[in-house]
């Protein structure tokens, strides 16, 4: 009988423990041992709030705001900054139009164009070469896998007398057609570091031929 009272005993905590009691609708503030950051003081993103007079949840930096330890306007020495500068630098236009060539801005000399190709080089196997792979012929790792239209940069049509420096900049910027932007991950010096090594790749080869 001891174990029958024993297992019914348990019978009864296992149903209630699986169904739980029915309960009853309420319209109080329910009572929560651990409520595991539930609520937050916080706005979420796009939605009004009363706080603020003019009902809007999402504030803009006071003016003036800049990130700390930069200024506007200004890049560090590997040209990463906040700036919406123009001119030929930061956009590969002079007047609308692309341009060819390095920007003065990147101050080369004789004594250090050979760092900035190698930079170049650096940053090119690093975000170019799996897809326009390691010559530069688009036969990177994405082509491999049966992803297709990737420019092979060796192509005359790439060439800096038909494809200015200034629109190549632009596109290694923006992006074009399947390849997206890289503004966001390369600095400006780099991506002209970029454009310089992918030169050097096409008169490699133009002299190979």
């Amino acid at each position: 009988m001891r174990y029958f009272l024993l297992a019914y005993t348990l019978i009864i905590v296992m149903v209630i423990g699986i169904f739980g009691f029915r309960g009853q609708k309420f319209s109080e503030r329910p009572l929560r041992i651990f409520p595991d950051m539930d609520e937050q003081d916080y706005v979420k993103a796009q939605k009004p709030s009363l706080f603020f007079q003019d009902g809007m949840g999402a504030r803009k930096p006071v003016v003036g705001t800049i990130p700390r330890g930069f200024e506007a306007n200004a890049e560090d020495a590997n040209g990463y900054g906040f700036t919406n500068g123009v001119g030929y630098y930061h956009t590969g236009q002079i007047d609308g139009t692309y341009g060819t060539g390095m920007p003065e801005e990147l101050g080369l000399t004789a004594e250090n164009t050979a760092a900035f190709l190698r930079r170049g080089q650096e940053r090119y196997n690093i975000s170019c070469l799996p897809c326009h792979g390691e010559a530069g012929d688009g036969k990177g790792i994405v082509a491999k896998i049966g992803i297709t239209g990737v420019a092979n940069l060796k192509l005359e049509s790439f060439g800096s007398q038909t494809y200015p420096d200034g629109q190549m900049f632009n596109v290694v910027s923006h992006g074009v057609r399947q390849m997206s932007g890289y503004a966001a991950n390369i600095s400006t010096r780099d991506r002209w570091a970029i454009i310089a090594y992918v030169r050097a790749l096409q008169t490699a080869a133009n002299e190979s031929k």
